[in-house]
């Protein structure tokens, strides 16, 4: 069910979510949304507070999925943007992003996201401890702001610019 919600915020955006609506895509009464949520916000934090999950999983899945040295850390933000959209989607999640600064406890999972993303950079950029949280803090800084220049120029794919992009940096930075 919040599954679908989710869905329905990626799609909307949050000012698309209303009872009716997560009725029309979950299968659910609005009355009982109603029932097990209480209000709007509670129904927009469990559906944002999923999707912080699949992050989680997904972020999780790549740590794995890649070898711990530079062109796995490449790999692992490229495997990672692949839900990235464009457009009207691209605008949605800025949306959903705003949801997640105005909100505490969604705030501190993306706190808690951030440590594991730059944790999983670091150890792949370098043997040093103290180098690991400076590196994975500025290359996870670097993909995001490639993205979001991306967005803007739709220059190749993104895949294909962030490869390039993160390349480069590593070069510049690392060596």
């Amino acid at each position: 069910m919040i599954e679908a919600v989710a869905a329905l915020l990626s799609k909307e955006g949050p000012n698309g979510l209303t009872f009716a609506s997560a009725s029309a895509v979950s299968g659910l009464s609005p009355a009982t949304l109603v029932q097990r949520y209480g209000n709007r916000e509670a129904l927009l934090r469990a559906a944002l507070l999923w999707m912080w999950d699949q992050l989680d999983l997904a972020t999780a899945g790549a740590d794995a999925a890649h070898p711990v040295d530079a062109e796995g850390a490449i790999a692992l933000l490229v495997r990672l943007s692949a839900g990235y959209g464009a457009g009207d989607e691209a605008a949605q999640g800025l949306l959903l992003l705003r949801e997640d600064f105005r909100d505490p406890v969604l705030r501190a999972r993306g706190v808690a996201w951030n440590k594991a993303l730059t944790a999983a950079l670091g150890r792949r950029l370098s043997a040093d401890a103290a180098q690991q949280a400076v590196l994975g803090r500025l290359m996870a800084s670097q993909w995001q702001g490639a993205v979001l220049w991306w967005g803007y120029s739709r220059e190749g794919t993104l895949r294909g610019y962030l490869r390039r992009e993160l390349r480069e940096w590593l070069t510049a930075v690392v060596g």
